[in-house]
């Protein structure tokens, strides 16, 4: 079984190799091991990509609007420039792409943004759901298959930061935890930190 540093080396070596630069190349590498970490098919996806694109390498993508539309949209380019404009993305909560080869390999950069948004993401494309945990993870919802080569549409939206429990509930464990504070006394006050009246040192 191939380690996640070498998944990060061969990724970003094959991708410089197909006419990325070597910068770009630094970011699929990462992304390839993201990918694979959280058990889904990056190396698949890429190997496949990157076989499509050898002798037309895509155009790169420089500012990303609300809908962004193309015949076809690399999502190595567009990876990185959502994650470099993503501060300023995030007013615009919902962002579509269109015609997205192998969008999968969108997957990494996306989750990279949410840690830096501070805010989860959710994306969606070809029925799948995906859900982007502030780069810690990623939860998935109708994976049917290994590789998509093309997304008509992809949507992704910035989530709301919100509880996942009600305030009722939070009030409750809050009041039982109280349980386990101590009334503070005199004799307390003197054992505490710098309470003491002889210098040790």
């Amino acid at each position: 079984m191939q380690s996640l540093s070498e998944i990060d080396t061969t990724s970003k070596r094959a991708s410089k190799a197909a006419g990325f630069s070597w910068g770009v190349a630094e970011e699929i590498g990462k992304g390839i091991r993201n990918l694979e970490l959280f058990g889904l098919p990056g190396i698949i996806n890429l190997n496949l990509y990157l076989k499509k694109i050898k002798e037309n390498h895509p155009k790169k993508i420089n500012k990303i609007i609300k809908e962004n539309k193309s015949k076809e949209l690399c999502p190595i380019y567009c990876g990185v420039a959502f994650l470099d404009q993503c501060k300023q993305l995030e007013i615009l909560k919902i962002i579509k792409f269109y015609n997205v080869n192998y969008p999968l390999l969108m997957l990494p950069f996306i989750n990279r943004a949410s840690e830096i948004v501070g805010k989860k993401i959710l994306i969606k494309f070809n029925n799948t759901i995906f859900l982007t945990n502030f780069n810690k993870s990623i939860l998935l919802q109708n994976i049917e298959i290994q590789t998509d080569s093309i997304a008509k549409e992809i949507s992704i939206e910035f989530l709301e930061n919100k509880n996942s429990f009600s305030e009722k509930d939070w009030k409750e464990l809050y009041k039982l935890s109280e349980e386990t504070f101590v009334e503070e006394s005199e004799s307390l006050k003197k054992k505490g930190a710098g309470a003491g009246l002889t210098d040790n040192d």
